[in-house]
């Protein structure tokens, strides 16, 4: 006769908790039980992603604990029939990459310009005349065009976002500031 198996009772077959489970209780409970075990299982593997992405151990540690934060923010932003949870909790991660490495960026360029030094008057005269020229050049381009190359280089949003804020498919943004360039190169005779 063969080893029968012992009877299942309700609690041993009871479902377990899943991370899309976990964001769910922290997005209509604020289940800390919830976020801790979420945060056990995330939080190692988004510091070892910042790290492989160049960040040192310390601003890994900032950034995992910022991550984790947003996710705690955010939970009820979460939709489990667009995407699973690790990806969006890597999305989230990828952003404050993203965001990290262009604050760096505008620090280094902030960095090289000496506080004291006197303006050159000759820099100043050509600065002064390009910029006069591009305002020129970007007078002539249709509202449209405007809206998308003002999110895109002044407030450096990426199109995603740029789509998402203007109501707008993505390709569109997309040709919408290719056309704008264009006219730009056109305009500026680039």
């Amino acid at each position: 006769m063969r080893n029968a198996m012992p009877p299942f009772s309700a609690a041993t077959l009871r479902r377990v908790e899943t991370p899309a489970d976990w964001i769910a209780r922290i997005a209509h409970q604020r289940d800390r039980q919830a976020f801790a075990d979420l945060f056990r299982r995330f939080a190692p593997k988004l510091k070892s992603y910042f790290l492989r992405n160049g960040f040192d151990d310390g601003e890994a540690e900032d950034l995992t604990q910022e991550a984790m934060l947003r996710v705690w923010r955010c939970a009820e932003q979460f939709d489990p029939a667009r995407c699973e949870p690790w990806g969006w909790i890597y999305a989230i991660a990828r952003n404050l990459r993203i965001d990290r490495f262009r604050k760096a960026v505008r620090q280094a360029r902030h960095d090289h310009t000496p506080p004291d030094a006197p303006p050159n008057p000759e820099s100043e005269i050509l600065r002064t005349d390009d910029a006069r020229r591009l305002k020129g050049a970007l007078d002539t381009l249709p509202n449209d065009q405007i809206a998308v190359v003002h999110l895109a280089y002044w407030v450096e949003s990426p199109h995603s976002e740029i789509a998402r804020r203007l109501s707008l498919p993505l390709g569109t943004v997309k040709s919408r500031l290719r056309r704008a360039a264009a006219r730009l190169r056109e305009s500026l005779g680039e």
